[in-house]
């Protein structure tokens, strides 16, 4: 684990100043072989073990829309690990090309390996001495809100995953029955990459399963409804919207005061 001072990361990563109590890490791990690098923010004056926050990346990997979270999540009493699914490095720079990476990861008939990847992640965040391994959280944007309904479809012990402007859909009605997890949904109702029949097979692979789900709905919202940097216009299907960001946020809060006690 490499660890580098907040300071140092504001200037490199990160485009504004953070209070000085908190701090972030890099951190290098591997799974089957492929070395991630995944990033870690915690307030270095946390007494006991807090709650851990596993962040999933959007299909770009880990920019600063996650660090964001991170740093706000650790403001809050959090310590959060940014998972790298993609592998150290591997930042795609196009949509063209984050196209491509996330589609080795959403194969229809094999998810395997973005299960596994998950699964690294969330291991290394329940390995931080500065967790408590009982009192674990999943939450993902877009490509990584698909990530967290994956991760607890693989049966990962969190208590609740939360996905925002994810993708959604059932590629196995079964996998329902491995969830323990509560499970909040946060959708842009006017969606274009989200097809009803996705929803429609989703909600009935949950029920099937008995998984204690809730959804919501964010009228006017398209995907991508928390970027800042998603200028839209709307009619590309991927805009920010401030008050469904707002209210998701609130959302996950009430969310978590829930399934973390």
């Amino acid at each position: 684990m490499r660890t580098i001072l907040l300071l140092a990361l504001s200037l490199m990563l990160i485009p504004f100043a953070a209070p000085a109590e908190l701090r972030m890490e890099l951190v290098e791990y591997v799974h089957e072989g492929t070395v991630l690098e995944g990033l870690v923010a915690y307030d270095t004056e946390l007494a006991g073990r807090a709650p851990g926050v596993l962040i999933v990346h959007q299909w770009m990997g880990i920019t600063t829309h996650e660090r964001d979270i991170a740093l706000k999540l650790a403001e809050m009493g959090y310590v959060a690990f940014c998972a790298d699914i993609y592998g150290k490095g591997v930042r795609p720079e196009t949509p063209g090309a984050a196209g491509a990476e996330a589609g080795k990861y959403r194969k229809d008939d094999d998810r395997s390996l973005f299960r596994g990847r998950l699964n690294a992640g969330l291991e290394q965040l329940r390995a931080n001495p500065k967790v408590n391994p009982d009192r674990i959280v999943a939450i993902g944007y877009c490509f990584g809100g698909t990530g967290v309904l994956e991760l607890a479809r693989s049966g990962a012990d969190v208590a609740g995953v939360v996905s925002f402007h994810g993708g959604l859909d059932s590629t196995n009605k079964a996998d329902g029955k491995n969830i323990t997890a509560k499970v909040l949904v946060l959708h842009g109702a006017d969606d274009p990459y989200v097809p009803q029949s996705g929803i429609d097979a989703m909600i009935e692979e949950f029920n099937s399963g008995g998984v204690d789900w809730q959804m919501i709905w964010y009228s006017g919202a398209v995907h991508s409804f928390t970027d800042r940097k998603a200028a839209g216009p709307k009619e590309t299907g991927a805009m920010y919207d401030e008050k469904a960001d707002k209210r998701s946020w609130e959302h996950m809060k009430a969310f978590f005061a829930e399934v973390l006690g």
